[in-house]
């Protein structure tokens, strides 16, 4: 069994167990997340301004940011066609690199946090790369806990800092 697999095997139990009675509340709507209303798949040039740069524009129509619960770097089944439709982007063009920056909140230790950032940016990578994305398109880095969206030390806060963020780089 290839490591697709075993990830799609995974993702799929995962959700088959529902949702745990201590859930924690997803981040605050207002924050920047995809559109799932958004009917436009893909850009073409007349899609943005000129001025207006592809990350630019991909980040205003699509939104750039995957988050994750806690101690999880299992994608949330919300993200799968958003994460497709950013597929769709970095496959039109062998020039276009994404960089996946991967995120923790500031429990537990750095080194802790430092892995289960790669891991939450290496779940996305494995999706955009089965959505056909060449390997050559894309780069992980984790930044662990230290650069939070939000500085509290709150619930609301923290799930703000669980994520991936999905960056243009060119």
């Amino acid at each position: 069994m290839n490591q697709y697999s075993v990830f799609l095997i995974s993702l799929l139990a995962a959700f088959a167990t529902g949702c745990a009675s201590n859930a924690i509340p997803d981040p605050d709507p207002n924050v920047e997340t995809a559109d799932t209303n958004d009917s436009t798949d893909t850009y073409d040039a007349g899609d943005f301004d000129r001025g207006e740069s592809l990350a630019e524009a991909v980040s205003a129509q699509l939104g750039t940011v995957i988050y994750f619960d806690f101690d999880q770097a299992e994608l949330k089944r919300e993200y799968v066609d958003l994460l497709a439709k950013h597929a769709d982007q970095i496959s039109g063009s062998s020039d276009v690199q994404v960089r996946l920056e991967g995120h923790a909140d500031e429990r537990g230790s750095r080194e802790y946090n430092v892995g289960l950032g790669e891991r939450r940016s290496q779940a996305v990578r494995s999706i955009l790369l089965a959505n056909g994305v060449s390997t050559e398109n894309l780069s992980t880095v984790s930044f662990g806990e230290e650069q939070p969206v939000v500085s509290r030390s709150d619930e609301q806060s923290y799930a703000l800092n669980r994520r991936v963020e999905i960056l243009y780089v060119n």
